[in-house]
C-alpha cells in the first residue's frame, strides 16, 4: 500500500514511520509532509525514497536543506500542497498526523479522491464531522487514536444497532486527583509530563486539563454514530485498557495491549489483517492491578465545556477547538495559567451564535473568528 504520511516529524509521524520501516514489504512511503520541520522531512524523505513531499508553512520553502531532497523528488509548498499530496495518483492512504485545525482540509480532500484515510488528527471530526462523514465509505476512515482504535476493534463483526454504550477510557493525565486549587499554579513543564504516552506539546496539554477526552468524545459521537450521552469517559490509571464497548446483553468488550501508539497506527494501516506486533508486548503478570474512576468535571471543566460543545453541536466544536488551541498555546508560552486555558474556551463559546455546518469555508471564518475573539481573554 503506497502511503502519504502527513505530519511525518511528529509523535505520531515518527512512529508511522517507524511502522513501515517494519514492514518494507507492505507499506511503500511515496509522500510526506511537515509544517516547518524542514530537516526531519529530508532526512525521512531520503530513508524512504519518497516521490513527494510537502511544507505546509511557507515561510520555510526556501530553507537551504531542502536542496538535499532527492533529485527525483516533488516539492509542494503552503495548504494547497498539502491538499495536492492528498489528491496524488500514486498515493493509495493518507495517514493524517497533522497537529489542530489545519488537518481538516486534508482529511476532507483525502476522503473525496477516494484514499482510505488513517485519521490521528481528531480535530478533523470535531470540526468538520458533519462534512466528513458523509464523505466516507464503509471501512475508508479508520481511526488511529488509541481509544478509538479500540472501540472500531470491539464493534469488528458486531451489530451496531445492539451497543449500549461506549467507555472511552483516560489515564487521568499528570494531575489526576487534584482540585481546581491546586491546578492555579501548575506549570507548563509539568503538564507535559503525562503518565503514560508520549507525545507532543498540544496533545499532552490537552490530557492534563482532559479537554483531549472531551474532543475524543465529539469524535467518537462521528465516528461510531453515538449519542454523546451514551459515550462514558472513565479513568483508567494504568492505560492498558484503551477502551471498551458494552453491549445491550450486557456484555463488555474491551480492548487491552502496551501503551503504545504503534499498534494502533498500523491496525489502521494493515486493517483487516493483523501484522507482527510493532513493540514490545504485555505482559498480563506484570500489570498488578487496574483501577477505575469517574473523572472531576470540577477540577477539569474542559471536559464538561467539550460536552456543551458537543450536545449544541454545528459550529459550536469548531469554536471549542479554536480557542483551546489559542489557549494552550499561550500557556505554553507562559501568557496565561493551566486553569486560564478553561476561561478562555468558555468565554469564546458563550459569545458564539451556534449555525449550522454548511462548508469548510464556513468553518474557516468560524475558526477565525474563535481565535481572535479567544486572543482578547488572555490576561
Amino acid at each position: 500500500m503506497r502511503i502519504a504520511v502527513l505530519g511525518c516529524t511528529g509523535s505520531i509521524g515518527r512512529q508511522t514511520l517507524d511502522v513501515c520501516r517494519q514492514n518494507p514489504d507492505k507499506l511503500d512511503v511515496v509522500a510526506l509532509s511537515v509544517h516547518g520541520s524542514t530537516d526531519g522531512l529530508v532526512e525521512a524523505a531520503r530513508t524512504f525514497g519518497a516521490r513527494s513531499v510537502c511544507v505546509s508553512d511557507p515561510a520555510h520553502a526556501a530553507d537551504p536543506v531542502l536542496d538535499e531532497l532527492p533529485d527525483s523528488c516533488e516539492l509542494l509548498v503552503g495548504p494547497d500542497g498539502l491538499i495536492e499530496l492528498c489528491e496524488r495518483d500514486d498515493v493509495d492512504c493518507v495517514l493524517n498526523a497533522v497537529v489542530g485545525a489545519a488537518g481538516l482540509r486534508a482529511s476532507y480532500a483525502a476522503l473525496r479522491a477516494g484514499k482510505r484515510l488513517a485519521l490521528a488528527n481528531k480535530e478533523s471530526l470535531v470540526v468538520g464531522g458533519d462534512l466528513l462523514m458523509p464523505l466516507a465509505a464503509r471501512d475508508q476512515l479508520l481511526p488511529v487514536d488509541s481509544e478509538h482504535g479500540a472501540i472500531f476493534q470491539c464493534l469488528v463483526g458486531e451489530q451496531r444497532s445492539r451497543v449500549h454504550a461506549i467507555w472511552l477510557t483516560c489515564s487521568g493525565g499528570p494531575f489526576f486527583g487534584m482540585s481546581h486549587t491546586d491546578l492555579e499554579s501548575v506549570t507548563p513543564g509539568r503538564a507535559l509530563r503525562h503518565p503514560a504516552w508520549s507525545m507532543g506539546p498540544k496533545i499532552s496539554i490537552d490530557s492534563a486539563t482532559l479537554m483531549n477526552k472531551g474532543l475524543e468524545r465529539i469524535e467518537a459521537m462521528h465516528l461510531f454514530h453515538m449519542p454523546l450521552e451514551r459515550i462514558i469517559v472513565l479513568i483508567q490509571r494504568e492505560a492498558k485498557i484503551h477502551s471498551m464497548v458494552e453491549f445491550s446483553d450486557g456484555s463488555v468488550i474491551a480492548q487491552l495491549g502496551t501503551s503504545d501508539m504503534r499498534i494502533p497506527i498500523q491496525y489502521a494501516l494493515s486493517y483487516p489483517e493483523r501484522w507482527e506486533a510493532p513493540c514490545e508486548r504485555m505482559d498480563f503478570r506484570t500489570i498488578g492491578s487496574l483501577s477505575f474512576d469517574a473523572p472531576d468535571t470540577k477540577a477539569f471543566p474542559c471536559l464538561a465545556l467539550a460536552e456543551r460543545a458537543g450536545v449544541e453541536g454545528g459550529t459550536c466544536p469548531a469554536v471549542l477547538n479554536a480557542a483551546n488551541e489559542v489557549a494552550v498555546e499561550a500557556f505554553l508560552g507562559g501568557s496565561c495559567g493551566f486553569n486560564d486555558i478553561a476561561r478562555i474556551v468558555e468565554g469564546a463559546l458563550d459569545a458564539h451564535v451556534r449555525e449550522d455546518v454548511e462548508s469548510l469555508e464556513q468553518l474557516a471564518a468560524v475558526d477565525a473568528w474563535a481565535r481572535s475573539f479567544a486572543r482578547t481573554l488572555i490576561k
